[in-house]
């Protein structure tokens, strides 16, 4: 399929200019695969103060041939949208700068995802824009796609915080949880979630046939949860030997007794129409509950459950490429409604089976 003929895409709508600030990271990478395949999007400028001046294909592969080069970031041209592929803190201190030459900015660390200049002081290490925050809108679609249209600032969520909350939002959509029964989270996720300088552990040495937890309690993403989910949970993380993904095992435990049918009207009524969230819970072949392995290079969301009346228990599993629904697929699917274009488009990508370590 040709770039810029997506099926599924209005061919009609009008085209926007992009720039990339941090490009030359693994999620600036795979936001500037997405947006090459883009009907309605053209890149304009793709930033990185180390890789300056070289071509974009030098650092992504899946982009050799494109005429794009890597600029400084210091003087920046005027687009429709901007998207920010920083590390956490950078986008605070330039949110000002980014608004004066692009309409609408996507950021895909951590600075605008909470709520509050409290959460900020509690989870992180404060906040240097506080006036933003309450301009900002969560970039997962499933949750907050009223709120995405027309946003100016919008807020990418983090890869284990996702798959966790698309796992549990329809038990408290529908009423199967209020908010004070106990959520036990338990999330493996891939190694390209430490980003390109990932550091010692995530080195192939170090990584390569672990399940090594490395967050047992207090991950920052806690806190995205508990503020969309309306309640705590006990969280852990463990990295593990792929490459791509987070996988999310949750135990719930209901005050009053819950059927399967009702879990089926639950996640059913929250995710029926979803263009990026599919249903594995049980039956027949290989792949009978959400992994990251069915997922990898899509902006799908699996999600499933099991029943376990002996222990009066919900399992909830979901799954996500972390790099996409998680990160840069999600950053797109939000922007596409923030912009009036076909929700799909760009991201239609189905898979690949049988696929490697994802």
């Amino acid at each position: 399929m040709a770039v810029g003929t997506e099926a599924g895409a209005d061919e009609n709508a009008e085209t926007v200019t992009a720039t990339v600030i941090g490009g030359s990271g693994f999620t600036g990478g795979e936001l500037l695969r997405l947006l090459a395949g883009h009907p309605n999007v053209e890149i304009a400028e793709v930033t990185s103060r180390s890789k300056a001046g070289k071509s974009v294909g030098s650092v992504h592969p899946p982009l050799r041939g494109a005429d794009l080069r890597f600029t400084e970031p210091d003087d920046l041209e005027s687009v429709d949208i901007l998207f920010a592929a920083t590390p956490h803190g950078v986008s605070m201190g330039q949110v000002d700068e980014f608004f004066e030459v692009a309409d609408t900015v996507v950021d895909l660390s951590a600075d605008f995802r909470l709520n509050t200049e409290a959460q900020y002081d509690e989870w992180y290490d404060g906040h240097d824009a506080p006036e933003y925050l309450e301009k900002a809108e969560y970039a997962l679609p499933e949750i907050n796609r009223e709120n995405l249209e027309g946003a100016e600032l919008i807020a990418g969520g983090g890869c284990n915080a996702t798959a966790t909350i698309l796992g549990l939002y329809p038990l408290f959509e529908h009423d199967i949880l209020e908010g004070g029964e106990q959520v036990v989270v338990d999330v493996k996720v891939g190694s390209s979630e430490g980003g390109a300088g990932g550091g010692e552990a995530s080195s192939h040495p170090e990584r390569s046939g672990v399940v090594r937890p490395y967050a047992p309690t207090g991950h920052r993403h806690e806190a995205e949860i508990e503020q969309f989910l309306g309640t705590s949970v006990s969280f852990t993380c463990h990295a593990v030997d792929m490459i791509r993904g987070a996988s999310a095992t949750s135990h719930v435990f209901p005050s009053g007794p819950v059927s399967k049918g009702d879990l089926w009207q639950a996640y059913r009524g929250c995710y029926e129409d979803e263009p990026f969230v599919r249903m594995a819970a049980g039956g027949s072949g290989v792949y009978r509950y959400p992994e990251p392995k069915s997922v990898a290079g899509t902006n799908v969301g699996e999600v499933g459950f099991e029943l376990d009346p002996a222990n009066k228990r919900i399992v909830v599993f979901s799954a996500i490429d972390n790099m996409m629904k998680g990160s840069a697929g999600q950053a797109v699917h939000a922007a596409n409604i923030a912009l009036g274009f076909e929700e799909t488009a760009g991201l239609e990508f189905a898979g690949l089976h049988p696929v490697g370590a994802p």
